[in-house]
């Protein structure tokens, strides 16, 4: 999420509020049953720093990118490899753009305010269709057999991958307490939800069947490693994409002028 770009004054309050979020939503609670990780550094890689991003996802070979900000909302295809864009798409000016994930054909894109999701073709991302939802739209992935969703609430919720009618939802929650403000969302082979925080430097790795936080990763260090001459105005970390067939993923944020390619580690 959201919303504007940050005055110098909320970008200095950025570690308190992390600190609060983190104290009221209990993802900074002692639990030797959660795996705590950090983020290990592979190598980076050029991000757009006008892209608000707002989902992250890879598939067949390119990077597919979601922004949001009324007037300056897309969704973008760039190869893997070199980083050419192959298409890009604009949102109506009056829409903001929010969380994407790419379904068999279909590249599903949420709204935030504005209860409509876009079903566009994946090869040439141009709309197929909408659809009405309740609700605030955040993140998007998908699984095999449903999509996930989050609402800025604690809840994940489940639609049908081909009508986006919502089939089911869960609390998620670290030692009995709920992590609210869940935000860009990756699903990974192995049946786990990846969730930024909003506001805060944290990842959660969720189990989708009960909601119970599996694992907390701190990336709070990604920030201070963009050089200082590209920092000013840099946004929250936000963007998830988990690179097919290895252990790393890429994390981003928004306005930021780097992606990093990183591990999760102990």
């Amino acid at each position: 999420m959201h919303r504007r770009r940050p005055t110098a004054t909320a970008l200095s309050c950025t570690v308190v509020v992390a600190a609060a979020l983190t104290s009221c939503t209990g993802t900074g609670d002692d639990d030797p049953t959660v795996d705590t990780l950090r983020v290990e550094v592979v190598t980076t890689h050029p991000h757009d720093s006008s892209a608000f991003t707002q989902g992250l996802e890879i598939d067949d070979g390119e990077l597919l990118e979601g922004t949001g900000i009324e007037g300056a909302s897309r969704v973008s295809a760039r190869n893997l490899v070199d980083g050419s864009e192959r298409v890009r798409v604009d949102l109506p000016d009056d829409m903001f753009g929010e969380g994407i994930t790419v379904a068999g054909d279909t590249v599903w894109q949420l709204t935030w305010r504005d209860g409509v999701a876009f079903a566009r073709d994946r090869g040439s991302l141009t709309e197929q269709r909408r659809v009405s939802y309740t609700g605030e739209g955040w993140g998007l992935c998908a699984q095999p057999d449903r999509l996930v969703m989050s609402d800025g609430s604690a809840d994940l919720v489940f639609r049908d991958l081909g009508s986006f009618e919502e089939i089911g939802r869960v609390t998620v929650r670290r030692g009995g307490r709920e992590v609210p403000r869940l935000n860009e969302l990756e699903c990974t082979d192995d049946g786990a939800v990846y969730a930024n925080v909003w506001k805060s430097d944290e990842i959660v790795r969720i189990d989708p069947e009960s909601g119970r936080v599996t694992a907390v990763v701190d990336a709070a260090e990604l920030a201070g490693r963009i050089p200082a001459d590209e920092r000013a105005g840099i946004d929250v970390l936000n963007g998830i994409a988990h690179i097919p067939g290895t252990d790393r993923f890429l994390l981003t944020g928004k306005y930021w002028p780097v992606l990093f390619e990183v591990r999760f580690v102990q």
